[in-house]
C-alpha cells in the first residue's frame, strides 16, 4: 500500500508540475503499470526516471527549456494504455512518449504514436522485436532485457556450468513476448543437445504456482530457465523449493532481483542480467542512493537503474536535437546515438538507424555466496553483437 500512495503522490506531482512549467516545455509521456500485479517490475524504473527528470531541470534542463514527465497508469491493461497514448499525442503533444508496460500494451502505443510520428521508446518494458535491426523508425528501447539474446546468455551460462546432457525445463507468463522468447530458447536449448522436458506458461499472475512446479519437477528438470515478470520467476523457483526439487534455477535479473537473492538465500538461484548490481558501488550507484535518500522514495536505490537509464537516453537525445521542442527531430536525433552509462551495464548505448536496441548486448550473472554472506559474480560480463 505504501508504494501504491507513492507511485498515486508521484502521478499527482507531475500532473501539479505541469500546470506551473512554461508553455514551451519539453513534454514526454509515459504510460506505465504503475499500479496493479506487476507494478513492482514497472514502478521503481519510474521513480528512477522521475528523480532523473527532477534532476536534470534543476540543472538547467535542456539549455533552459524544462523536461516535463507526463505520467499516466494503465495498469497493464490495453485499453488504457490506448486512451494514455491518444492523450499525450492529442492533448498534450509530447515530443516523445514512453512505454513501461507490458507488452500487452504495445500495440496500442506503437499505432498512436506511429500515425503521429512521435518516437516511442520502451523503459523497463521488454524490447519489442521492432527495435532490432532493421529497426523501425519510430520505436526505441532502453530496457536491459533483450528477447533470444536473453536466452543465448541464459543458456551458454548453463552449457558452461553443466554441459550440454542435461533435462532443462522452462518458465514464462502468458504474454506475448514472455512466451515467445521461452518458445525459442527451448528450440535454441535443444539444438545445443539439451533436453527439454517441461515448458510451463504461467497466467499474469497466477494465484498458485505450485501446479506448473509440479510439472517441471516431475519431468526430472535439472535446470530451469525463466523469462518472466519477476513474480512468476521467483514465485515458481519457491515452489519448486517446497516441493523438494533441488536443480539449478535461472532467472532474469529484474528489478526485485537485488534485493531479492538475499531474501531467498539460495545458491543455486542465479541471475543473468544486462545491468550491474548495486554491490559494485559505482559513483553512479553512489548518485542514485543520494537521489532516492533526498527525495524519501520508498522504493531501493538498486531498484532505480531502469529508469536512471532512460533518464540519461532522453537528456541525450534532447540535447543532440537540432530542434527538441519537435518530434521528428528528436526521432532523428535518437536515431544517430551513443550514450556513456557509467558502468550501469557492460559498455554504452549505442543506436544506429536500423538498430535501435543496442549494438553489443553484455550480461553477468550473479548469485548469494551464504559463506561470505553476499552477492557474488559468478561470470563476468560476455557480450554479444546486435546484429
Amino acid at each position: 500500500m505504501k508504494k501504491i500512495c507513492m507511485i498515486a503522490s508521484i502521478v499527482a506531482a507531475s500532473f501539479h508540475a505541469s500546470g506551473a512549467m512554461a508553455e514551451d516545455a519539453l513534454k514526454i509521456g509515459l504510460t506505465g503499470a504503475l499500479t496493479g500485479p506487476v507494478a513492482g517490475t514497472y514502478a521503481p524504473a519510474v521513480e528512477g526516471l522521475r528523480l532523473y527528470v527532477d534532476a536534470l531541470n534543476a540543472g538547467g534542463g535542456i539549455n533552459g527549456a524544462m523536461v516535463e514527465l507526463i505520467l499516466q497508469d494503465d495498469g497493464a491493461e490495453p485499453s488504457r494504455a490506448a486512451a494514455n497514448a491518444k492523450r499525450f499525442i492529442t492533448q498534450d503533444n509530447v515530443v516523445m512518449m514512453i512505454n513501461a508496460s507490458l507488452s500487452s500494451t504495445f500495440a496500442p502505443s506503437i499505432a498512436e504514436t506511429s500515425r503521429a510520428g512521435v518516437p516511442l521508446m520502451f523503459a523497463a518494458s521488454a524490447c519489442p522485436q521492432e527495435v532490432f535491426p532493421p529497426a523501425n523508425a519510430n520505436l526505441f528501447c532502453t530496457t536491459a532485457f533483450g528477447a533470444k539474446y536473453d536466452s543465448h546468455a541464459a543458456l551458454q551460462f548453463i552449457e558452461g556450468q553443466a554441459g550440454s546432457d542435461i533435462k532443462i525445463g522452462f518458465q514464462a507468463m502468458a504474454i506475448p513476448l514472455s512466451r515467445g522468447e521461452i518458445d525459442y530458447a527451448e528450440g535454441v536449448a535443444a539444438s545445443m543437445g539439451m533436453t527439454p522436458v517441461a515448458k510451463e506458461i504461467t497466467p499474469p499472475p497466477a494465484p498458485d504456482y505450485s501446479p506448473f512446479a509440479s510439472n517441471i519437477s516431475d519431468a526430472g528438470a535439472e535446470w530451469v530457465w525463466s523469462w518472466a515478470p519477476w513474480g512468476a520467476q521467483v514465485k515458481t523457483f519457491e515452489a519448486l523449493r517446497r516441493l523438494g526439487w533441488s536443480g539449478s534455477y535461472v532467472a532474469y535479473a529484474h528489478l526485485e532481483a537485488e534485493s531479492e537473492l538475499a531474501r531467498v538465500h539460495d545458491e543455486t538461484f542465479y541471475l543473468v542480467g544486462a545491468n550491474a548490481l548495486f554491490t559494485e558501488n559505482l559513483p553512479v550507484m553512489q548518485t542514485i542512493t543520494a537521489a532516492a535518500q533526498a527525495a524519501g522514495s520508498s522504493y531501493a536505490a538498486n531498484q532505480l537503474t531502469e529508469g536512471w537509464i532512460a533518464g540519461m537516453v532522453i537528456e541525450a537525445a534532447l540535447k543532440a536535437a537540432s530542434d527538441p521542442g519537435d518530434a521528428g527531430s528528436v526521432r532523428d536525433a535518437m536515431s544517430n546515438l551513443t550514450v556513456d552509462l557509467q558502468g550501469l551495464r557492460g559498455g554504452p548505448l549505442v543506436w544506429t538507424e536500423t538498430n535501435h536496441f543496442r549494438t553489443t548486448q553484455s550480461y553477468r550473472v550473479y548469485r548469494w555466496n551464504a559463506a561470505n554472506n553476499a552477492i557474488e559474480t559468478v561470470q563476468d560480463w560476455t557480450s554479444f553483437d546486435v546484429e
